[in-house]
């Protein structure tokens, strides 16, 4: 296929597609089986490995996702600070550090999956293509922060007005044909994690998002036959 082609089809028309799979996919789940809009987490299952996959990359997760969001509404404000360049490198090496620890938690997450029986037997097909198109896109992005640097800067000027044309019905993939394939594939991966979103455990962050990354640890007891059991 034709590169100008395959970028057209990538940029301009997968982007409405992803859109549609999320909208229509989110809204059939929870009519249709409300019970699953959650995590579906094995954490009774294994405790230990679990903590350790899942903060780091919730943590490291929620931060690089805000940074997004914030160089998307907010490009001149996001240029200004980058026109110093000690603000600049603070914000591409704290933005890298938390790509990193994403990554991190993801890593022990699929490990995890791997090695321990009881949960690599409930892990669904699902889960593991989730599982690799989120280390694919974390791969990508940590590439490219480290050999495209400034991303922060470039992402306001290119890739903010490219997803405006996006909302506008208005598609101008001109934004992103000159930009290299590795940050193609980022952006890619994105549009392919959206239209996958109704699919996979991520519904749960439509109900119960944020605040359970402080929520105090919650003590779950079994009673069975005179004995008490207890998982902090």
């Amino acid at each position: 296929m034709n590169p100008v082609i395959l970028d057209i089809f990538l940029f301009s028309v997968l982007p409405y597609v992803a859109l549609a799979l999320f909208f229509i996919g989110t809204v059939r789940r929870y009519v249709g089986r409300p019970f699953t809009y959650s995590s579906l987490s094995s954490q009774f299952l294994e405790n230990q490995e679990h903590f350790w996959g899942l903060v780091p990359f919730h943590y490291g997760i929620v931060v690089v996702l805000t940074g997004h969001v914030v160089a998307f509404l907010m490009p001149d404000q996001l240029l200004w600070w980058n026109s110093r360049p000690l603000r600049l490198y603070v914000l591409e090496a704290a933005a890298l550090g938390f790509a990193l620890l994403t990554l991190a938690g993801l890593g022990s997450a699929l490990y995890r999956r791997v090695s321990v029986r009881k949960v690599r037997v409930v892990t669904s097909v699902t889960d593991w293509i989730l599982v690799v198109l989120l280390l694919i896109q974390v791969v990508a992005g940590i590439y490219v922060a480290v050999f495209y640097r400034w991303g922060s800067s470039w992402f306001a000027a290119a890739l903010t007005p490219y997803l405006w044309s996006l909302i506008k019905l208005q598609p101008d993939v001109s934004y992103v044909l000159p930009l290299p394939w590795p940050v193609k594939l980022h952006i890619t991966g994105a549009i392919l994690l959206v239209g996958f979103f109704p699919f996979t455990r991520l519904v749960h962050v439509l109900v119960a998002p944020i605040p359970y990354l402080w929520r105090k640890p919650q003590v779950v007891r079994w009673y069975r036959r005179g004995t008490t059991a207890s998982l902090d």
